[in-house]
């Protein structure tokens, strides 16, 4: 079956071997999807290379993510033995790596492979993105792989060990799998995997459920097909985190439901414009009053609609599947995003591909019912074959267009904030085992100090989560010092502590109580002081190295 292109031929098929065993050169689509991969590489190996991007301390989050990593391969399970707020699929995903540091003997690579790990994941979202609309042609795949590949929040997300990297792959690898061009498939096998890989999505984060739930609307005018990816996605999602939530089923929805709804209870709201700012991807721009993005993602609305009734009017057709798969995303997901008070800037990278498609699918359909509709104007007695010109400068146009972006996005990077290793002294302070309390525990992880042979060692991984779980979504500043079981818990992580190790915003994670800090202060000394970040304790009376 022969396809028509965006840019006005027939589609690129895959290279294959023909009849003569000699495989055909690289297609122009192949090209573009290479391309925008290599583009996505290099911005993302440019950004590790900047001053502690590789081996610093840049997030609050990664540290958790990888140091429950590190507690499963030393025996620890998550929920079970330590309070985690987020599903088990980073922790899987993660263990790996976990297992090579314990093999070679450090921490600090658990965190560094990570890293190098989920900048991967985002340059194959690029090649999967391309994979979903190669069959649009080649101004489908420009704006697609493009939008993937230079978008902001993207890289920056990408910098660390955070979820939505992840998320992204999986979920536009489960759209690969499920669509067959622009229909869903009608292959059981299919069915059932793509919904496998959208239940292992979910798995590494809740945010899954939207486009999990536009593809079952979409297969429900055939109850059987949408049982069968229903099927699927129970399986994705319940194979990697059922073990872990009966064997600590209370912690699991503490860990899961309580923390994740408290942490968003009581916080004060983060403005409208920067939520538009970042998923707009305006992160370099100087648009930053709320009129003027609000304006912009009008502007930007109206544009997709326009095209969307423009195609369908020149085609007498309703919009394919496809194409409602990514709108209805994009809108749960911009739903989801404005509506809560709490909003991170990685937040906006799950958005990145729903945005790419919404505008890459009408976008090649309008151009394909222009060509369409040319063509068929053109035609008649002693015509010439029309030329294909208006489809080859969308795509360059397009392409131009990526590639300012690209400039863009590299000339901010190298504007990256310098981020500083864990201090040398601390390794020759902390002696190998000592039990190390801090409020941010990438700092230990990335020290080489996280695994512990004390007994009674604390093994939390995450202070602020772990407040919010035991006292029913109470934060440090609204009371969670006040709960019986988060004093317990904080007293006797202390109580066992050899050294603590922390940040300025300590105050933040650790509720602090009169006695807690009397009894802080009576015991510990600094050892170990950077004012601008963090600073470490020793207990006293403890002998030196």
């Amino acid at each position: 079956m022969s396809v028509r292109s965006a840019a006005g031929g027939p589609r690129d098929q895959a290279a294959a071997p023909g009849p003569s065993g000699r495989v055909p050169s690289l297609t122009p689509v192949g090209a573009v999807i290479a391309a925008a991969t290599a583009v996505s590489l290099a911005l993302l190996a440019y950004q590790l290379s900047r001053p502690g991007y590789l081996l610093g301390v840049t997030e609050y989050d990664d540290g958790s993510y990888v140091g429950s990593a590190l507690r499963l391969v030393h025996g620890d399970l998550i929920y079970r033995d330590f309070i985690f707020v987020a599903p088990p699929g980073i922790t899987l995903l993660m263990a790996p790596a976990a297992l090579l540091s314990k093999v070679i003997g450090t921490t600090a690579w658990t965190m560094g492979i990570g890293r190098i790990m989920t900048g991967l994941a985002a340059a194959g979202a690029v090649v999967l993105g391309g994979l979903l609309v190669r069959h649009r042609g080649l101004l489908a795949v420009i704006v697609t792989c493009g939008i993937l590949a230079v978008y902001p929040d993207t890289i920056a997300a990408a910098h660390t060990v955070l979820l939505e990297p992840w998320l992204v792959l999986f979920c536009l690898a489960g759209a690969v799998i499920v669509f067959d061009g622009d229909k869903l498939t009608d292959s059981r096998r299919r069915l059932i995997w793509g919904g496998v890989v959208f239940g292992l999505a979910g798995a590494i984060q809740t945010w899954a459920i939207f486009p999990v739930v536009v593809i079952l609307a979409l297969s429900l005018p055939r109850p059987r097909r949408a049982l069968r990816y229903a099927a699927g996605v129970a399986i994705g999602f319940l194979v990697p985190v059922l073990p872990f939530a009966v064997l600590a089923p209370r912690r699991f929805y503490q860990g899961l439901v309580v923390a994740q709804i408290g942490s968003r209870a009581g916080s004060a709201r983060v403005a409208d414009s920067y939520r538009l700012r970042q998923m707009l991807g305006l992160v370099y721009g100087n648009v930053t009053s709320h009129a003027a993005l609000a304006a912009t993602a009008l502007a930007l609305v109206v544009i997709v609609l326009a095209m969307l009734a423009g195609a369908s009017l020149v085609t007498r057709t309703l919009p394919p599947p496809l194409e409602w798969f990514a709108l209805g995303s994009a809108a749960l997901v911009v739903a989801a995003f404005l509506w809560p008070d709490q909003f991170h800037f990685h937040f906006a990278s799950f958005f990145a591909p729903f945005l790419a498609l919404s505008i890459a699918l009408p976008a090649s359909r309008l151009l394909q019912a222009a060509q369409a509709a040319r063509a068929a104007h053109a035609a008649g007695p002693g015509s010439r074959p029309g030329r294909r010109w208006l489809g080859w400068s969308a795509a360059s146009l397009a392409g131009a267009i990526v590639i300012v972006l690209a400039v863009v996005q590299a000339n901010g990077e190298t504007h990256l904030t310098p981020h500083a290793n864990p201090p040398a002294a601390a390794d020759r302070i902390i002696p190998p085992g000592a039990c190390v309390l801090t409020d941010e525990v990438a700092f230990t992880v990335l020290a080489n100090r996280f695994v512990s042979d004390v007994p009674g060692c604390s093994l939390m991984v995450d202070g602020l989560g772990t407040d919010l779980a035991l006292s029913d979504g109470l934060k440090p500043s609204t009371g969670a010092g006040n709960v019986p079981a988060v004093a317990a818990l904080w007293r006797g992580a202390f109580d066992h502590a050899q050294y603590i190790w922390l940040t300025t915003l300590n105050a933040r994670r650790i509720p602090w109580t009169p006695a807690l800090r009397a009894y802080f202060s009576k015991d510990f000394v600094v050892v170990l002081k950077d004012g601008r970040r963090d600073t470490l304790y020793a207990r006293r009376g403890l002998r030196p190295r």
